[in-house]
């Protein structure tokens, strides 16, 4: 804005100093030459002065070679024609001419100058707000603006102030700090572990809030297509259910402090992606600005600002990527579905613009195929990725990633199609190697899926590193009668994935009581137990009741944890719910627990009868969680032949009489009686729960 001012300026200064120096602009030297004296304000010239005296020589007439006469001028001050009067003389005239030129210039250009700073700024010719807004991205030092000091900061001859670092540690802090989604998790499993050949639900260490203070814990589940509009407040799960669904990306999400080296120097070799094309470069400053408030936090702010961007540059991919991400982040703040749905409408629309570059392509892609796992929609998520595999076909990461999307909706068979692709490309990619394990192991396939979840998860890959991978490596080991699967269990335990070798439970909170056998006056649960045991024959009589194969009411065990022989179930409640009508069996039975909320209020687990015929071997195997006890009531037990062991502890059940133990230890059950065994099985919550985590816990 002052440029043109001070060209003007600049000139008339130059003027000024001429004069404040007495230069004659015609030539002549004042200072020397002239006297000057006061007179009623104004100066003249002394009459004694040689230049009084200029007039009084008449000018000799000359003829020049061209015949023209001229007058020549005679020396300054009056010389004689002999001591150069006449050289000088002609030098004076010509200087005249000259330094009129130059005068006349020098006021023209001020002029100039002045008026072009007053066109500009009463015209408003140039917008300096958004030029020095532009500027203000790059203010290095914290004084909001643009200058010397921020330049020799980006150049790396100046330190950023400490203060300045500190404070955008801070607000960088706190935007990594906002806590996710409030929603309710459902883990679906059942007795033992996860079914075969389902995936199940990506586990994590669920510390709690104190009570009154919300839960911060995303939830997971397998919902159905129709399932579309789940919710932010907590009513319904979300993130699809599976422990693949988050795999791919788990190791970016963690802190640096919790990955090990080898993550961090695959983070490391990353590229970071380009993410504008030629034009958007050109307007980077604006997309950056608005970047910035997105990362401090400030989403309603950020949308705003790309919503502007959008509108100014409706071609431009980045501007509507940018615009996506903040309204996502405003889902997430505003607990709101429908924004979700804006922010992946609009992913899509940047996604399919003229001039993306790939790599926004790619990242606008993933993203939306992973918001739409998290609403549920995974019929959509995989048409997504599909999409994605189709134009990135040589990134094996994509086709991964597609891999874990039929695995969500229960089409093993067309993702261990998708992993043979990726291993007949990439042998030793570790992530296709666990994933194509799993899914052998869950067709029975112990003695093959071995080799591929071993050397998946010594590759060391992201997204192996992964506590149900130890755990179906292990269980594997053990069904072959390998010993070397402890390796494996410790060395989990090692990588934070179990509490210890026996205690291998996938979800679980911190700081409980741990031990596999427990009393009655342990659990603190006495009365419940009182009632059990005095009433047993009740409610073993309703059991045989219902026993008749005919009725259909006992159904098989389906978790794939038998190496032989036959285990059957009755269900009366499961996930703190009755089980549809099954009480109208055993009416008795279900009145006598019915006041026991610590039993048919425990989300996290199952009440139910128990038949297993003899010649039954149940596998070693832990249950889901450390968050109950497993009460079992002998009814019908063989004097010999029948015995549970749980950890290195092996006892026998007696009729009439419970058996507690927690079975998020290593258990294994043996049959080898004459006749039948029942037993009524009966979880309670872990006596050490608060009240707030019984209701906020995630139902398994």
């Amino acid at each position: 804005m002052f440029l043109p001012s001070m060209v003007g300026l600049g000139f008339l200064f130059l003027y000024s100093q001429i004069v404040m120096n007495n230069v004659d602009v015609y030539g002549n030297n004042f200072s020397h030459s002239c006297k000057m004296i006061p007179f009623s304000g104004h100066h003249v010239i002394h009459p004694d002065h040689p230049r009084t005296r200029r007039s009084e020589v008449k000018p000799a007439a000359m003829v020049n070679k061209n015949g023209v006469k001229a007058e020549a001028a005679t020396a300054s001050g009056g010389g004689d024609v002999a001591s150069g009067g006449v050289a000088s003389g002609g030098g004076g005239a010509a200087s005249g001419f000259s330094g009129t030129k130059i005068f006349t210039w020098f006021m023209v250009l001020a002029l100039l100058g002045v008026w072009s700073s007053v066109a500009v700024v009463w015209l408003d010719l140039v917008d300096y707000d958004n030029v020095i807004g532009k500027l203000s991205a790059y203010d290095a030092d914290g004084d909001g603006d643009f200058d010397v000091e921020d330049a020799k900061v980006l150049l790396g001859v100046k330190e950023r102030p400490v203060s300045l670092v500190q404070k955008e540690a801070k607000e960088e802090s706190a935007v990594e700090e906002q806590t996710e989604p409030i929603v309710e998790e459902v883990i679906q499993t059942t007795e033992g572990t996860e079914e075969e050949g389902q995936l199940p639900p990506n586990p994590s260490q669920e510390q709690q809030a104190p009570e009154g203070e919300s839960p911060d814990a995303v939830g997971t589940t397998a919902k159905a297509e129709d399932a579309t509009e789940e919710s932010f407040e907590g009513k319904l799960a979300v993130e699809a259910g599976s422990f693949e669904a988050e795999a791919a990306v788990q190791v970016e999400e963690r802190n640096a402090e919790d990955q090990p080296e080898d993550m961090l120097q695959y983070k490391a070799k990353k590229k970071k992606p380009k993410l504008l094309n030629t034009f958007e470069k050109t307007i980077k400053a604006e997309i950056d600005t608005a970047e910035k408030l997105r990362k401090k936090g400030k989403v309603e702010e950020a949308v705003r600002a790309f919503d502007t961007l959008v509108q100014q540059y409706p071609q431009s991919p980045r501007c509507r990527y940018g615009k996506a991400l903040a309204e996502d982040d405003l889902a997430e703040k505003m607990r709101s579905n429908d924004m979700l749905q804006k922010a992946l409408s609009t992913y899509k629309e940047a996604s399919e613009l003229p001039n993306a570059t790939p790599d926004l392509i790619k990242a606008t892609l993933k993203k939306r195929a992973e918001r739409q796992q998290f609403l549920g929609r995974m019929r959509g998520a995989l048409a997504t990725l599909e999409k994605l595999v189709q134009i990135f076909p040589e990134d094996m990461a994509l086709k991964n990633d597609l891999g874990v999307a039929h695995l969500l909706i229960g089409d093993n068979k067309s993702a261990k199609r998708v992993y043979e692709e990726v291993l007949a490309i990439a042998p030793s990619n570790g992530f296709a190697k666990v994933h194509y394990g799993f899914i052998l192991k869950s067709e029975n396939k112990i003695a093959e899926s071995i080799p591929f979840l071993r050397d998946g998860l010594e590759s060391g890959d992201p997204g192996t590193d992964d506590g149900r991978f130890y755990f179906h490596l292990g269980d594997a080991l053990q069904r072959m009668g390998d010993d070397s699967a402890y390796k494996w269990y410790e060395r989990g335990h090692q990588r934070g994935h179990f509490a210890s070798v026996w205690q291998r439970s996938l979800y679980n909170v911190d700081g409980l009581k741990a031990q596999p056998w427990w009393t009655p006056k342990d659990t603190g649960y006495m009365d419940l137990i009182k009632t059990l045991e005095r009433n047993w024959r009740t409610i073993r009589d309703e059991a045989l009741s219902v026993m008749d194969k005919t009725t259909g009411l006992f159904v098989p065990e389906e978790e794939n944890l038998r190496e032989k022989g036959e285990w059957g179930q009755f269900t009366l409640w499961q996930q703190g719910k009755k089980a549809g009508e099954s009480c109208h069996s055993v009416p008795k039975t279900c009145g006598l627990l019915e006041r026991y909320t610590e039993a048919t209020g425990c989300k996290r687990g199952q009440i139910k009868f128990s038949v297993m015929q003899p010649g039954t071997h149940v596998w070693p195997h832990t249950g889901p969680t450390n968050c109950r006890l497993r009460m079992h009531l002998g009814l019908v037990i063989p004097k010999t032949g029948c015995k549970i062991r749980c950890t290195n502890d092996t006892r026998a059940w007696e009729e009439g009489k419970v058996l507690i133990f927690d079975d998020s230890f290593e258990h294994e059950v043996w049959q080898d009686a004459d006749s039948y065994r029942l037993i009524f099985i009966v979880d309670v919550w872990h006596p050490e729960l608060t009240q707030y985590q019984r209701q906020t816990l995630s139902p398994i």
